[in-house]
C-alpha cells in the first residue's frame, strides 16, 4: 500500500485551551495509539490533504521533531460539521508482525457482457474492510465484472484476496448488473412480437 509522510511535533499540553490555540494557528491536534502509550502530536492542516480528501487508502509515516518515526494508519477523523475543517485525527501504530484492519477502495476491472447489452452496473460496495499484515495491505480490492450477465450479482466470495482477509459475510453483494428500463422495454416488446401470430401471405 502507498504511504504518505506527515511531519509534525509532539504536543506538550493537551488541554482545551492549547488545542484551540493549535487550531487557530492552522494546526491539527492528533493522537497516535497502539504503542506503549499514546503519542500526542500536531501537524499543519494542509499536510493531511492527500490523506483525508481522497478515495484512496494509504498508510502513514509520522515523522516528529527529534527523530521519532512511526508507521501508522488513520483510525478516526473529526471534522467541523459546517466548514469541513479538520478538528482532530486519531492514528493507530503499525507493527510488522501484527495484522491490522482497515477499509480499502474497490476497483472495478473487466467488461460486463450485461452492460454491453444495455444493463446498468451498480457498485454496491465502494470500500471493503480487509485484515492483513502491514506489508500485505492492498491499495485496492479488484472486482472483476467480466462474468456478469444482465441481472447477475458479484458476491464477495468471488473476489481474489491474496495475503489478506475480507471481513464481510459471504452473501455481501459487491456489484450487480441491473436491467435498465430501455432494455426491459425492448425485452417486453420482443416477447410480445414472438407471441404474436404470424400473418399469412395473401394469394
Amino acid at each position: 500500500m502507498k504511504s504518505i509522510t506527515i511531519k509534525g511535533s509532539e504536543r506538550e499540553s493537551v488541554g482545551k485551551s492549547a488545542t484551540k490555540a493549535l487550531r487557530n494557528a492552522g494546526m491539527v491536534p492528533c493522537v497516535l495509539y497502539g504503542g506503549d502509550q499514546p503519542v500526542h502530536f500536531s501537524a499543519e492542516e494542509k499536510a493531511f490533504k492527500n490523506l483525508i480528501y481522497t478515495p484512496n487508502a494509504h498508510t502513514v509515516v509520522i515523522e516528529l521533531e527529534g527523530g521519532k518515526t512511526f508507521n501508522a494508519v488513520l483510525q478516526d477523523t473529526q471534522v467541523h460539521p459546517v466548514s469541513d475543517k479538520i478538528l482532530h485525527l486519531d492514528f493507530f501504530q503499525l507493527h510488522d508482525d501484527k495484522e491490522i484492519t482497515m477499509e480499502v477502495p474497490v476497483r472495478v476491472t473487466g467488461v460486463s457482457p450485461g452492460v454491453l447489452l444495455g444493463g446498468v452496473l451498480r457498485l454496491n460496495q465502494r470500500r471493503l474492510k480487509v485484515k492483513a499484515l502491514p506489508k500485505n495491505l492492498p491499495d485496492f480490492v479488484d472486482a472483476d465484472i467480466s462474468g456478469l450477465e444482465m441481472g447477475n450479482k458479484l458476491y464477495v466470495t468471488k473476489l481474489v484476496a491474496d495475503n489478506y482477509k475480507l471481513l464481510h459475510p459471504d452473501n455481501t453483494v459487491v456489484a450487480q448488473v441491473r436491467i435498465s428500463r430501455a432494455a426491459m422495454k425492448a425485452a417486453q416488446e420482443a416477447a410480445k412480437a414472438a407471441k404474436a401470430p404470424a400473418k399469412g401471405k395473401k394469394k
